[in-house]
């Protein structure tokens, strides 16, 4: 589909394109390799930074400066175009990427608002408000490029090497990574996945793309204005983006070409052009929601079927060495506002021993889980994975310290297939993303499901979604794991499978923390339970203990021990 398309642009520009059309053409990729960056922090990322534009200005400003003041070539005004904007994105992203949602493209917003102040406003160095004009075209080897068809191919050649790098880093761990991260953050974190250190590389990014179709805007247009930095000009990437297909680098180029030309197509109605231009661009959404290629590519299917994927070969990941302690808690505490939700917990984990911990619902015992693995923050208490001090550390970091854990509700991203998602488990461990896919075969394999390797996460029944978010945290080869109500929505026969593999994986040497209301399935499978009550510790003690326990009896259980019944 792509070898098509380049086709039959290559045919129009050698064959039928007049100069005007040329040159909306060269517009055009311009345009598309600004929506290559903005595919990665947006598309793959899921950070809505209005910033685009405003590295896109940022880089313009840099070769017309460069080039019109100090009559400096191609050659050093190029690269300088690219690392100006990545050297400004670098110290803004620390300080906006912390921001989430709408509060972060407020923010981006604002960046782009600052330098188009100082573009306006600083006369002597930009030109004001009326710009700089006169900036020297592209001189390559002392050739100087003129306009029309040899422009057109030196700004679609650089749209073809952004686009194959772009697709590289799609198809990467960085890619890959940053999908995960979009579809539930705090699931990338416990994958081990350093979520602050991927948004700023995706930011950075997005930032040196930009910056490099600043740079050729202003070849093309040899003029350089405030417009640059304008906000149409960021709408215009979004709108590119979304209409050709979010996270698709050849979404780019089918919607910056298609958005280009459009507004040409439909001149001959004259003033109600924009109004034609608008209804087919939301009619496209509308239709389209996945973008047009994602509309082609479902065509595509129903056409031809799906494309067999080829599946590694399954490999065990190695094990690390198991330490000589697990994981081991004391007097941890946290409040919610007035609420104690965990007060005083102190709790074992050792290397080969399951410990369940039961309590009603509102008890803290998901708290207690989001505590040990870094999704919250403890008041007090201390906490020790593998004989080091943790307390506090993030999510991230303790993932790569050897603790996984699962979630109450399977935490599985959509539109990707069951293989991808277990793979994404080990993208912080392995050199690349085959051979995280290897690795992650072999867990699906271990749990019995690597049938389902090649299906989308997407309408998996709760039982099966069970099983390949445990091989996510299997695959990471823990030294601790934390399961939170791995069995609900299980048969009877599933059970049996799960606590099977459970003493399997004890026997390995790791340290497992179960929460679960089942105690048919909890009690024969732990070596000792820990029951919670409003934050606090009830019971800790052998698994055959708690039924006769009158204080666990009257707050879990709802029974009264035989000891305490009326004869």
């Amino acid at each position: 589909m792509c070898v098509a398309g380049a086709l039959a642009l290559l045919v129009y520009a050698l064959t039928t394109a007049s100069p005007y059309g040329l040159r909306v053409l060269t517009v055009a990729g311009v345009y598309a390799l600004a929506t290559f960056g903005f595919q990665i922090v947006f598309g793959l990322g899921g950070a809505l930074s209005l910033a685009q534009g405003a590295f896109f200005g940022l880089g313009a400003y840099v070769t017309g400066i460069l080039g019109s003041r100090y009559g400096l070539g191609f050659e050093a005004t190029f690269p300088l175009s690219l690392l100006v904007p990545v050297v400004v994105a670098a110290p803004v992203g620390l300080a906006v990427l912390r921001l989430e949602s709408h509060y972060f493209a407020l923010a981006t917003l604002g960046i782009a608002q600052v330098l188009h102040l100082l573009a306006v406003n600083v006369p002597e160095l930009t030109g004001g408000a009326n710009g700089l004009a006169g900036v020297p075209g592209v001189v390559l080897f002392g050739w100087a490029v003129p306009r029309g068809l040899p422009m057109a191919a030196l700004v679609w050649g650089l749209v073809a090497l952004g686009g194959l790098a772009g697709w590289r880093l799609t198809r990467g761990r960085l890619g890959r990574s940053l999908t995960t991260l979009r579809d539930d953050p705090l699931a990338a974190a416990t994958l081990g996945l350093d979520v602050g250190r991927l948004r700023l590389t995706a930011f950075a990014v997005s930032a040196l793309f930009a910056g490099a179709a600043g740079a050729l805007a202003v070849h093309t247009q040899r003029v350089v204005s405030p417009e640059v930095l304008e906000f149409p000009v960021m709408v215009s990437i979004l709108t590119i983006a979304v209409v050709g297909g979010r996270g698709r680098m050849a979404g780019a180029v089918l919607g910056a070409v298609l958005l280009l030309h459009l507004p040409e197509w439909f001149r001959f109605l004259e003033r109600g052009y924009l109004v034609v231009y608008g209804a087919a661009l939301l009619l496209t959404v509308v239709l389209a929601p996945d973008g047009l290629t994602g509309l082609l590519d479902r065509a595509a299917v129903r056409l031809f079927g799906p494309r067999p994927r080829r599946l590694p070969d399954p490999r065990e990941p190695p094990r690390p060495p198991t330490p000589a302690e697990g994981l081991t808690v004391a007097g941890l505490e946290k409040s919610f506002g007035g609420v104690r939700a965990v007060d005083g917990v102190s709790l074992a984990l050792r290397p080969g021993g399951i410990t369940g911990l039961i309590g009603p619902n509102g008890s803290g015992k998901t708290t207690v889980i989001n505590l040990l693995s870094g999704l919250e923050q403890p008041d007090s208490g201390r906490v020790r994975l593998g004989g080091r001090d943790v307390t506090g550390a993030p999510a991230d970091r303790l993932a790569r310290a050897g603790l996984a854990r699962s979630f109450q509700a399977a935490a599985l991203p959509g539109g990707t297939s069951v293989l991808e998602a277990v793979a994404a488990a080990r993208l912080a461990l392995d050199p690349d993303a085959a051979t995280a896919e290897a690795h992650a075969l072999w867990a699906l394999e271990r749990l019995g499901v690597g049938e389902l390797a090649g299906r989308s996460c997407d309408g998996l029944p709760a039982a099966l979604r069970r099983r390949v978010e445990l091989a996510r945290s299997l695959v990471r080869r823990p030294a601790v794991l934390l399961l939170d109500e791995p069995a609900a929505g299980l048969t009877d026969g599933e059970k049996a499978e799960l606590a099977t593999l459970l003493r399997a994986l004890a026997r390995e040497g790791m340290a497992i923390l179960l929460v679960e209301h089942d105690m048919g399935f909890l009690l024969p499978l732990a070596g000792r339970v820990v029951c919670l009550d409003r934050g606090r510790t009830l019971y800790d003690g052998p698994p055959d203990g708690v039924r006769r326990d009158p204080a666990v009896a009257a707050a879990y259980l709802g029974t009264v021990p035989p000891a305490e019944r009326p004869a």
